[in-house]
């Protein structure tokens, strides 16, 4: 069974979404605030997927997110009641893979989840066997890690679904448009420059080999230049 990290300080929130996650078959462990959810995640075992709120007290779930990402790339879902661009942007910076607004449908949000789930194990299932190698950069797939010159790079997954999709055919160029169907799927509902912003910190995180191997085609698109 699948367990998830529910992290909101409002309590009619967090039971609300914990009845219909259980409901949809899945283990839900609830989280008061930022501390209590960094805590917890952990403290009381793996999970896989964790909802977080960014209005807590103690700290925000931007906070939580870039606790979480130092150690885990586990699928991170941003759920709160502020929609400006400024705060979707923040939560993708900090390592969230996606977001929803309050008001939300609980149905809409299972379906979420099980979206990144799926995801979260069909990147890695589907390319069971690779490992990808460029200049001084290795990427194994089942493993969902990455080193660049013997060095971790922790990434997100769609941080990590990019680089692979790139990667794995260099030189070929990759639309917005293409990466957002392959990587968030047909039924993406949301801003296409959320790829422009995941590209961007994946550069940085890549740092020099980023900066001399994943290029950016204006007006075009994306690529890996050997």
């Amino acid at each position: 069974m699948k367990r998830i990290l529910v992290a909101d300080d409002e309590a009619l929130i967090r039971r609300l979404v914990c009845d219909f996650l259980k409901n949809s078959g899945y283990e839900t462990v609830e989280a008061v605030d930022g501390k209590d959810a960094i805590e917890k995640f952990f403290s009381v075992g793996s999970f896989d997927l964790v909802i977080c709120d960014i209005m807590m007290p103690e700290y925000d779930g931007w906070e939580v997110c870039k606790k979480i990402r130092e150690s885990s790339s586990v699928p991170i879902l941003v759920l709160t009641a502020r929609s400006q661009e400024f705060d979707e942007l923040m939560s993708f910076e900090s390592g969230a893979d996606d977001y929803v607004t309050k008001p939300f449908s609980p149905v809409i949000l299972v379906k979420r989840v099980e979206a990144l789930l799926k995801r979260a194990q069909g990147r890695a299932s589907s390319n069971s066997d690779e490992i990808i190698s460029i200049d001084g950069l290795v990427i194994d797939i089942p493993a969902h890690t990455v080193t660049n010159g013997g060095s971790g790079v922790e990434l997100t997954i769609k941080e990590h679904n990019i680089l692979v999709k790139l990667s794995s055919n260099p030189g070929r160029i990759y639309s917005r448009e293409q990466l957002l169907d392959s990587i968030w799927g047909v039924d993406f509902v949301g801003d296409p420059r959320t790829v422009d912003s995941h590209v961007a910190r994946l550069r940085t995180k890549l740092g020099v080999w980023g900066e001399n191997h994943l290029k950016t085609v204006y007006g075009v698109g994306y690529k890996i230049e050997v």
